[in-house]
């Protein structure tokens, strides 16, 4: 009896295994595929791969996509992307998980409700897209190595490794399926002026390391109550207000680390600083040390600040997201913060092991890094490290 019911949840795998299904299309059709995306969409079954051909010369496929399964998108030609001129609305659901690798889209994608009795995943990888919105409740956005022409908005997930214009985290509510990680913002080039990143989250902790902002601030209006949380290795050029904004207006009490940073503001008027901790309904509790400012380095409410540097001859390079000068070595001496090649903490998106070099590849046509996950430090003795990633090669 044992041996007959091993057999029969064996073969109740391989039946799992083998239905799932890879469906093609190509333009009118070619070689029996399906003529268009939608029509490979309503064909397919939950976990199904759809494989889509670029159509030559450019041409786009002219749809509106509406996915209400779960289902991955992909080229069929290496690091080639197909067109869409349209826009992707993905219809909620507990459990869906939705992958969409090699697009250029002229449009926004966008989940169109909030998740019922579950989450909703949805993981932009490769792509060029005009917007992604995933601010509804129970959802969850990664998006990583994309061109997003204006704003990235979630309500919780993992962002890295993309340009675009701002990156927005909203505050909807309060999510009756909560996730179980945190939020993590890393090395992203944002190019807006104004808020380049927008913090309003009250349901989980963020991390927001290694990004580039061009010319804009960060802005933070809720926290997670009693939720410890950082901004680390950034370049903040922001010389309009201050670089880092701190005004829980919308509630929430915590505790933000701002470590290893190059911060601009436009402190010599009086009123903005480097760091500006305000009082609204609540206060953050802010801890600051060895960040670093071309100009005089002044903090507005921060509760405790050492090693801050200001006055520093720093070059700061806003077309290839680089900093030279004295922001070498400079940073948090201890060897849990070294960058990727132990040495002492680079200040700003290079330094540390979350360094902007893990998720922008020096040649095109590489493997790019969508997360990774090393230990901070290595003790003596140790004999095994564990280390979690995840790329993506088109």
């Amino acid at each position: 009896m044992k041996k007959q019911l091993l057999f029969m949840a064996m073969a109740g795998l391989f039946t799992t295994i083998a239905s799932a299904t890879d469906l093609y299309v190509r333009d009118f059709g070619a070689g029996g595929a399906y003529p268009t995306i939608s029509a490979a969409i309503t064909a397919a079954s939950n976990g199904d791969r759809i494989i889509i051909k670029p159509k030559s010369g450019g041409v786009p496929y002219l749809e509106n996509l509406t996915i209400d399964k779960s289902l991955t998108f992909v080229s069929e030609n290496n690091f080639a992307k197909y067109i869409v001129q349209g826009s992707i609305s993905i219809t909620p659901f507990a459990g869906r998980v939705v992958t969409i690798n090699n697009l250029s889209l002229t449009n926004n994608i966008a989940i169109s409700d909030e998740t019922i009795g579950g989450r909703t995943t949805v993981n932009v990888f490769n792509s060029t897209v005009n917007a992604v919105s995933a601010r509804q409740l129970n959802s969850t956005l990664n998006v990583s190595g994309c061109v997003v022409n204006s704003i990235i908005a979630l309500y919780h997930g993992r962002i890295t490794g993309n340009k675009c214009l701002q990156i927005e985290i909203d505050n909807q509510g309060i999510d009756t399926n909560p996730a179980t990680d945190d939020i993590e913002l890393i090395a992203n080039a944002i190019t807006s002026t104004g808020a380049g990143i927008v913090m309003d989250q009250k349901n989980y902790a963020f991390k927001i390391l290694n990004n580039f902002l061009t010319s804009s601030q960060v802005s933070i209006s809720s926290l997670k109550t009693g939720s410890n949380n950082e901004i680390r290795n950034n370049v903040i050029n922001n010389g309009l207000t201050s670089a880092i904004s701190i005004n829980l207006a919308s509630g929430g009490t915590g505790f933000i680390s701002i470590l290893n940073n190059i911060l601009t503001s436009s402190s010599s008027s009086g009123t903005y600083a480097e760091i500006q901790n305000v009082s609204g309904v609540a206060t953050a509790s802010v801890y600051a040390f060895y960040n670093m400012s071309a100009s005089g380095f002044t903090t507005i409410g921060v509760t405790s600040a050492s090693n801050n540097i200001g006055n520093a001859i720093i070059s700061i390079n806003t077309a290839s997201y680089t900093t030279t000068g004295a922001n070498s070595n400079a940073g948090y001496p201890e060897d849990e913060y070294a960058d990727i090649d132990l040495t002492r903490n680079d200040i700003g998106n290079f330094g540390g092991s979350d360094s902007w070099s893990n998720y922008w590849p020096a040649a095109s046509n590489k493997p790019q890094v969508n997360y990774l996950n090393t230990p901070r430090r290595i003790y003596s003795g140790t004999t095994t490290m564990n280390a979690t990633g995840a790329g993506n090669s088109k």
